[in-house]
């Protein structure tokens, strides 16, 4: 590969790289008001070699070649971040500061960077990228749904702005409830012993936090209730989050949720608000054993973990699914997110190596490994 990072006459590869990350993250883009950044993407790619096209749920399509895609890479263009959030950027020595430039714009900058340059070498096999939408919190990975379901990929890499030192082979899946309960409230002195909803809340979130542990984690994330400090709550409500890596785990926290009952003349009421599935990357899989052979030779640890991702989608409908990270960084999901862009060249890299090796027209990743 060339050097794309040094220029004696103009902008370099990491100049450019950088420049769209910037331009991506300064567009707000909360879970499921995501139009603007697919706006910004189909005028950046306007020239780009391939088809772009807009799906039913949003997602922007960037495929070239006949036939079935050999790949499908995706890169989720969603934020954690409200509107309320500013969206302020500063670069330091060696990185870039701000809300969301990791998660998810380095991503999906790198992916046009590299996807433009093996498009511009020569022939490949036929191949798809998708933008995703939906892909943070109540998305639900709805957009890397669709993309897969649309476009049945051999193969399927997510990419993320963090995590280049690390693997990611296995989906953590989770369920995502709202629990409600209302009485009939009263006094907290004249109506002493009558049933209050916020008592009752909290126990129920003791009893589903003690089911932590053994490779299922729950997290009471939001919790209200209650008028007045002299008030019996008539009223509580929560929102609860179990995750694993484990299905089979998962399900019996939804039998528990769905089991919830209380005595008159208190009511609860359970809602669920989320699903993401567990899996597992079959290890024999040909898709991982050339991203372990690519990062063998940059010396990138082929350590294993697990995470919740765009690849979770491929995952649980037979593809096999890898995410990767795009480069080093900290404090994602803070609005002091950091990215080392030292480290770019390096994430930029793999992907490349990757995606050339998987995209040759003589050979084919293959097989199942989902």
């Amino acid at each position: 590969m060339t050097d794309v990072w040094t220029s004696a006459t103009g902008p370099t590869e990491l100049d450019r790289l950088v420049d769209d990350a910037l331009s991506i993250a300064r567009i707000p883009a909360p879970t499921f008001e995501e139009e603007e950044r697919i706006a910004w993407l189909e005028r950046r790619l306007a020239g780009a070699a391939g088809v772009r096209v807009r799906d039913d749920v949003g997602n922007l399509l960037w495929t070239w070649g006949q036939g079935r895609p050999r790949v499908l890479l995706t890169a989720h263009v969603d934020t954690v971040f409200d509107r309320s959030v500013e969206l302020d950027f500063r670069r330091e020595r060696d990185g870039l500061r701000g809300p969301g430039i990791g998660d998810n714009a380095m991503a999906v900058a790198m992916a046009i960077s590299v996807v433009e340059e093996l498009l511009g070498e020569g022939e490949l096999a036929p191949a798809a990228v998708a933008f995703t939408v939906g892909e943070e919190g109540p998305g639900n990975l709805r957009g890397a749904f669709a993309a897969c379901e649309r476009l049945q990929p051999d193969a399927m890499i997510a990419l993320e702005g963090h995590g280049l030192d690390e693997l990611f082979l296995d989906a953590v899946g989770s369920v995502r409830a709202s629990v409600e309960i209302v009485g009939p409230g009263g006094h907290s002195w004249a109506d002493r012993g009558r049933p209050s909803a916020l008592h009752a809340l909290l126990e129920i979130a003791v009893g589903l936090i003690a089911l932590s542990g053994d490779g299922l984690a729950v997290n009471v994330g939001l919790l209200s209730g209650g008028r007045a400090v002299n008030a019996i709550a008539d009223r509580g409500q929560m929102t609860v989050e179990a995750r694993s890596t484990d299905h089979r785990l998962l399900e019996r926290f939804d039998e528990r949720l769905g089991a919830l009952e209380l005595r008159p003349p208190l009511a609860v009421t359970v809602d669920l608000i989320g699903r993401r599935p567990a899996g597992r990357l079959r290890r024999d899989a040909p898709l991982l054993q050339v991203v372990r052979e690519v990062r063998d030779e940059l010396a990138l640890p082929n350590s294993e973990t697990a995470a919740s991702t765009d690849a979770n989608a491929g995952l649980a409908l037979g593809i096999p699914a890898v995410a990767l990270g795009a480069a080093r960084g900290t404090n994602m999901h803070t609005t002091r997110e950091y990215i080392d862009t030292s480290s770019l060249a390096l994430g930029r890299r793999q992907l490349a190596m990757v995606l050339r090796r998987l995209l040759a027209p003589e050979d084919g990743c293959g097989g199942s490994g989902g």
